[in-house]
């Protein structure tokens, strides 16, 4: 099979974009604001319930060790503490962290051997965490330590003790594949060129302000947990929490609360809340605990990829024609998502270019290392990086310029949709468009003056331009596609929502997935808004828990606003046809004879009318005015569920991977920089990023995110970088050491920009939006720092490029 066997299917919108609304597009205030700006939202530290006890855990001072004895007698002594567990303990009463198989199991608390520095060893319940930090100091843990795997070299090379999960059949590798999409080796022998690089990309996480906490509780007459948890897919998968506590979905009740902030790093985190109720079960009384930042940064489960790449591009009459990519992955101790960091990078591995094969070589290797999770762009943003520093490569090894080589290599809007080696579809877009505005933007065409004077002076100036990829609504299927045999091919990814009209007429919405940070009562206040002629500031907003939530795959993967606008279009849907339905019996005619206009149902001739009001007023207190038929039941409710608009099953011989993650949004970023070639340092002067994300829904909370996106991305390129030593120990976890850029480090203004090609598959148009400042930033800075540094013959392979580093590439292109 080929990707010519794909068949598309048809678009199942049910409203298409138009040319103005009365609230999409518009830039609303937020509706979460006014609780956050007067301190009554609720955040998971806010929790507070009766006789509630506090956790703290003591953490693996070694990177890799057997656990020989723990004896917990002196912290039990300690006057008030209420238990303590150990690994043996947890695996009486719980089975594997949700995620763990094929031999790689993890425990909420380590069960025999520690395999990174900061893994839970036992946890402590106390009156106070105060005491129970107490406690943890009572605790003696005898360690047999093994060899430390540091590096993938060392990972890939181990034998015996080495090896982190002797039940693995692959040693420590937990995952290989080796994929051809296309005619790879004929395209690469009839090349002009070819050029090769080694890239590498530093391990970072998200760092929100408030850190991963639950507070759970258990009820041993229902045998049921309660827990309250800042995590997101709680409504996904909160039966994978149930499943480790050993009991069934339905004895475990999450409810969220607001997050303050994820950028991924809370889309499942899973650990903390399955820790807490399983020490509520033990303490048999409601247990607190909320990671410091210590905890987050040394076994948040949250770090994202750490990548080498050994890749090239074949090149024919100027066109780049197929890709082969070469990485080896270093994935930490655990395996909690699979292969899902990769099913990212291949749904925009080609970028927006027209490249026509692929070839995909992984290892991802076991290291004694905090394991990976989702961070902002999910293994995308690197192969967003990987692709743009072949294609500078490129441009600068065949003598062109770096914008016009991308241009005639980007894909022409006359071929969307676009299907790209790997079988993902890219659904519309116009990067030409998208290119020129940024350009014209920053005064790109005056730039080279500019340079050229400032170099005159001393100054070194350079300017960068990225035009990549922001893939959008993703499948399921990208977490187990590239296993020829996969145990679970998982392939639901609903959103769902409930909206009721109240007796007075208000509209009160459910939300089954949490407030993460993002802006999910602004976005469905416009859509309802738009949809039933009410005002947006007038609705009230609830969010479901695992009792009463619908499946919800939550904000993640750039997918909310799509899928969040997909269920209220069809919840509506059903609630105006209700509503229709009881206007025409009210106003005696028939129910083809009544349009909907403005929040106002009225007769086609005009003549009568009846308001949302009027009818839910009737729809409660009146039955017996309406026929006896169930189409006219009291009250006005409707749920709906909302599955994936596109995608399709991966081939049987994984010829190419289906289609997973097409609504394609693009960007073209563009920093002007001035780099201190004696310090190292880099001045971010001017930035200019344009996105296309489909029809924008509201440009305040869009600009938010590219804005917030692009600070990111400015820190994984600059500064931020987690370090291990050759002994597996964590060498920066704080933030004296771990360097997160503050607005200082930003730039003046970043000005935005947007172009719309509408989606043909979702409604309105709309395309995710959430992770591309982080998935631009990085190869745009890169770009400007090595155009800043051409005249002293700096090339630069590796992120990050603090100004330690860069003095030494400095000194090394320079030799001085």
């Amino acid at each position: 099979m080929s990707i010519k066997d794909i068949v598309i299917p048809p678009s199942r919108r049910k409203i298409g974009p138009a040319k103005s609304y009365n609230h999409i597009g518009k830039p609303m205030k937020r509706l979460e604001d006014p609780p956050l700006l007067t301190g009554t939202g609720q955040f998971i530290d806010d929790v507070v319930l009766p006789h509630m006890a506090h956790a703290a855990v003591l953490r693996s001072p070694l990177a890799h060790a057997r656990i020989v004895k723990i004896d917990t007698s002196a912290a039990e002594a300690l006057e008030g503490v209420v238990c303590v567990l150990t690994g043996e303990d947890v695996a009486k009463t719980n089975d594997p962290q949700f995620g763990s198989g094929n031999g790689i199991e993890q425990y909420c608390i380590a069960v025999g051997r520690v395999r990174h520095v900061g893994e839970t060893v036992a946890a402590v319940v106390a009156e106070s965490r105060y005491i129970a930090e107490d406690a943890l100091e009572l605790i003696e843990v005898d360690y047999e330590e093994l060899p430390v795997i540091a590096t993938v070299e060392q990972g890939i090379a181990a034998t015996g003790d080495g090896i982190l999960h002797p039940n693995h059949e692959n040693g420590n590798i937990a995952f290989e594949c080796n994929y051809d999409f296309g005619t790879v080796e004929e395209d690469f022998a009839a090349a002009d060129h070819v050029i090769q690089r080694e890239l590498r990309w530093g391990r970072t996480s998200g760092m929100p302000i408030e850190t991963s906490g639950a507070v759970a509780s258990y009820n041993p007459g229902r045998s049921k947990f309660e827990v309250y948890s800042n995590s997101s897919m709680y409504n996904y998968f909160g039966h994978g929490i149930a499943a480790s506590l050993r009991v069934p979905p339905s004895k475990l009740n999450v409810i969220p609360v607001y997050a303050g902030g994820s950028f991924g790093s809370k889309m499942f985190a899973h650990k903390v809340p399955t820790l807490t109720a399983t020490l509520a079960r033990a303490a048999g009384r409601p247990v607190k605990f909320i990671e410091d930042r210590i905890d987050h940064m040394l076994s948040s489960d949250q770090h994202g990829p750490e990548r080498v790449f050994d890749c090239s591009v074949a090149i024919k009459g100027g066109k780049m024609t197929s890709v082969k990519i070469k990485t080896v992955d270093d994935y930490g101790a655990y395996a909690q998502f699979g292969v899902g960091h990769h099913g990212n990078a291949l749904s925009q591995v080609t970028g927006p270019y027209d490249i026509g094969s692929v070839r995909y070589d992984l290892k991802a290797v076991l290291t004694n290392k905090c394991q990976q999770g989702a961070y902002r762009g999910f293994g995308a943003e690197v192969s967003n990086f990987m692709i743009e520093r072949l294609v500078d490569a490129a441009a600068d090894e065949l003598g062109e310029d770096r914008v016009e080589f991308r241009r005639r290599n980007l894909i022409p809007k006359e071929k969307f949709p676009h299907i790209i080696p790997t079988g993902n579809l890219y659904d519309s877009g116009d990067y030409q468009a998208v290119l020129a505005k940024a350009l014209d933007k920053i005064g790109y065409d005056d730039f080279r003056a500019e340079q050229e004077a400032a170099l005159k002076e001393g100054r070194y100036l350079g300017i960068g331009v990225a035009t990549v990829q922001e893939r959008s609504v993703f499948s399921a299927t990208e977490y187990w596609m590239l296993e020829r045999d996969p145990a679970f091919p998982l392939s639901s990814v609903p959103e769902s929502v409930g909206i009721t009209v109240d007796v007075s007429g208000k509209v009160v919405v459910d939300l089954h997935a949490p407030f993460w940070g993002n802006s999910p009562e602004t976005v469905v206040g416009q859509v309802v808004a738009e949809l039933l002629g009410v005002d947006p500031t007038d609705i009230i907003f609830t969010y479901a828990d695992t009792d009463h939530g619908l499946p919800s795959a939550g904000p993640a993967g750039s997918r909310y606003t799509v899928m969040i606008s997909g269920a209220v279009v069809g919840a509506t849907e059903k609630l105006v046809t209700k509503m229709k339905r009881m206007a025409a019996v009210m106003m005696g005619t028939d129910e083809e004879d009544v349009d909907f206009r403005d929040g106002i149902f009225i007769t086609r001739s005009g003549n009568r009318s009846k308001t949302i009001e009027e009818i839910a007023t009737a729809a409660y207190n009146f039955r017996l005015d309406f026929p006896d038929s169930d189409d006219f039941s009291s009250g006005l409710t409707v749920q709906h569920v909302y599955d994936h608009p596109l995608t399709t099953m991966p081939a049987d011989d994984r010829s190419h991977l289906g289609i997973f993650y097409p609504i394609m949004g693009h960007m073209c970023h563009v920093p002007v920089v001035e780099v201190d070639i004696e310090t190292g340092s880099v001045k971010i002067l001017r930035y200019v990023a344009v996105h296309d994300c489909g029809t924008v829904v509201n440009p305040l909370t869009l600009g938010g995110h590219v804005r917030g996106g692009t600070a990111q991305g400015i820190g994984s390129a600059l500064y931020e970088k987690f370090c291990y030593d050759e002994n597996g120990q964590f060498t920066n976890a704080s933030f004296a050491d771990y360097t997160i850029p503050s607005a200082y480090e930003m730039p003046p203004d970043i000005q935005i920009g947007h172009v719309e090609t509408p989606s043909p598959y979702t409604e309105f148009g709309v395309k995710g939006a959430g992770e591309g400042g982080r998935m631009g930033a990085p190869p745009a800075v890169v770009a400007a720092v090595e155009d800043a540094l051409k005249p002293l013959g700096v090339r630069i392979d590796e992120i990050p490029i603090g100004p330690s580093r860069l003095r030494e590439i400095i000194r090394h292109s320079t030799g001085g």
